[in-house]
């Protein structure tokens, strides 16, 4: 009778620990952009959705923070997701702290994704020589500027090909090459020599710019030793361009992958409501109003 009854609470036990679901962390920093671009609450709120709508990934919670998340939020994480006018943790409110939970996060194995400007750092927040921990956490960042050891460079291109640079990897399933008007990030930044790491895997690469084409890599990925995951993508500038499906396919899949779940063979399936459902400022880009000509006398 006792057998039986420990039988049933391990079942039970294991049954609910089962239902638990995987939960994302999406952190949106902040973000002085135009309406139409960036839009990083309203894409933070997209990816969201279509994580806890996907029909072939089942059981994944979203969070989505716009300070910096309490120790229970971090906690649950399986992997954290950034949104924002660079690297968010830099960007809020005491980042020495933030850096140092986020390296307790990583240390445990935590996933990690940067989104378009996400992937960005600043002069201020890398060394001389332009260490910084998500370049290991991560595989790689955009150096904005004002870095004194490297530069890349943001350009809004009309049609730029982007090109899926491993096929056999997960996050590569089900989307194929796309052409997309944005503004992909070239010449990112992978190390000293700006040379990538051997863990570091081009996942996308695009020939850019088009008068001197170069390829260039625009989406990556690593497995750290600790055992955590990294992803890295340098697009959508434009927040229309997150209806594009391959594209978001492809961010969904290394979301799901950085939490080390498994990805579908044809890649992520979900839905996506019209993008104003998710209050953007704009669904449209709207460009900024032009500086009005010096008076003469």
């Amino acid at each position: 009778m006792i057998h039986r009854f420990f039988l049933h609470l391990a079942f039970a036990v294991t049954t609910a620990c089962a239902a638990d679901p995987a939960r994302v962390l999406i952190v949106v920093g902040p973000s002085k952009h135009p309406p139409g671009s960036h839009e990083v609450a309203a894409g933070g709120r997209v990816m969201q959705h279509c994580l806890e709508h996907m029909t072939n990934v089942p059981n994944v919670k979203a969070d989505v923070a716009f300070a910096w998340p309490d120790q229970a939020l971090r906690d649950g994480a399986s992997t954290v997701v950034f949104i924002g006018d660079t690297f968010p943790a830099n960007r809020l409110p005491n980042p020495q702290q933030n850096l140092a939970d986020l390296d307790a996060m990583m240390k445990r194995g935590c996933g990690i994704v940067c989104v378009h400007y996400a992937t960005g750092l600043l002069g201020e927040d890398v060394t001389v020589e332009g260490d910084h921990p998500l370049l290991r956490w991560m595989g790689g960042y955009f150096a904005n500027r004002s870095c004194k050891h490297h530069e890349s460079f943001a350009k809004i291109f009309p049609a730029a090909t982007i090109t899926p640079a491993a096929p056999q990897h997960p996050v590569s399933r089900g989307w194929k090459e796309f052409t997309l008007h944005d503004e992909p990030y070239t010449n990112n930044y992978f190390g000293r020599g700006n040379v990538m790491a051997a863990n570091v895997i081009p996942l996308a690469t695009s020939m850019l710019p088009p008068d001197k084409p170069k390829r260039e890599t625009v989406a990556w990925c690593v497995e750290r030793d600790d055992s955590g995951r990294g992803f890295g993508i340098v697009m959508p500038h434009f927040y229309k361009n997150w209806r594009h499906d391959d594209l978001r396919r492809f961010i969904l899949n290394a979301i799901v992958w950085t939490a080390k779940l498994d990805v579908p063979a044809g890649g992520v399936q979900t839905t996506l409501p019209d993008l104003a459902t998710f209050k953007p400022e704009s669904v449209e880009y709207v460009p900024p109003p032009k500086p009005k000509p010096a008076a003469t006398k």
